[in-house]
């Protein structure tokens, strides 16, 4: 089973623009997070997928892989056209933007795929369980609701399930939006229209399930640090 991690990678943020070429430390972002996905050790192959020359040129000038891509509504198509002619089974998705992320949770994703004798995962994602009240309100904090075995039922920026027997203790999850991909299925999504749901909700692993695909949830602990502003990159600056 060959495994790569793919990196998704815009320059036009719109919350902050040019930010995967901002310094963290003594290196770019981009640059960052790509070597440390490398140093994980998980992938036989890391790749940045960019529409940036400037991205494409900083990873390949420090030793990095880099391909670029046209511009995309989802990050899910814009890896769909980077892996088309790579020679895979499994492909990870790792956020630009996310320089801190662990071994662990990367881990367990594939190990999804290394269970799955039937091959009836499609995808596979991780959820954190939330307990404030204003974190599980926040419809910027998208929840997920799993089978008996741990398969997506559903996602949505509404808090779901819905607490009305209040007798009962209700366990609410966000969505971390770290996926791995059959890259068969990856490939199959990228061919399929927006779907009435993904629309609605503006959540693109939507259409994975409105057409039949199956998404295995993870639960983690790993509570991610995104930088998507640049107050962001400040606080970040202090890990380093």
């Amino acid at each position: 089973m060959k495994v790569i991690a793919v990196i998704p990678a815009r320059y036009n943020s719109t919350r902050f623009p040019g930010k995967m070429m901002e310094i963290l430390g003594n290196r770019t972002i981009i640059t960052t997070t790509y070597q440390n996905v490398v140093e994980t050790g998980l992938f036989d192959e890391v790749f940045v997928a960019t529409d940036s020359e400037l991205i494409f040129e900083e990873i390949s000038k420090n030793g990095g892989k880099a391909v670029m891509t046209g511009e995309h509504e989802t990050g899910s198509d814009r890896i769909a056209e980077a892996v088309k002619n790579i020679d895979c089974d499994i492909v990870i998705n790792v956020q630009g933007d996310e320089p801190f992320l662990k071994k662990e949770p990367l881990k367990q994703l594939i190990d999804v795929f290394s269970n799955d004798d039937k091959k009836e995962v499609s995808l596979a994602s991780l959820k954190i369980q939330l307990k404030e009240s204003e974190e599980i309100l926040n419809p910027n904090n998208v929840k997920v609701v799993t089978d008996n075995n741990g398969f997506a039922l559903y996602f949505s920026r509404s808090v779901i399930p819905f607490h009305r027997e209040l007798s009962y203790n209700v366990k609410y999850y966000k969505h971390i939006g770290v996926y791995a991909f059959r890259k068969e299925a990856l490939i199959k999504f990228s061919s399929l229209e927006m779907t009435p749901m993904e629309i609605s909700e503006k959540l693109e692993q939507l259409r994975y399930l409105e057409n039949g695909m199956k998404i295995k949830m993870v639960e983690t602990d790993f509570v991610g640090i995104g930088i998507d502003t640049p107050e962001d990159l400040e606080k970040a600056k202090l890990l380093i």
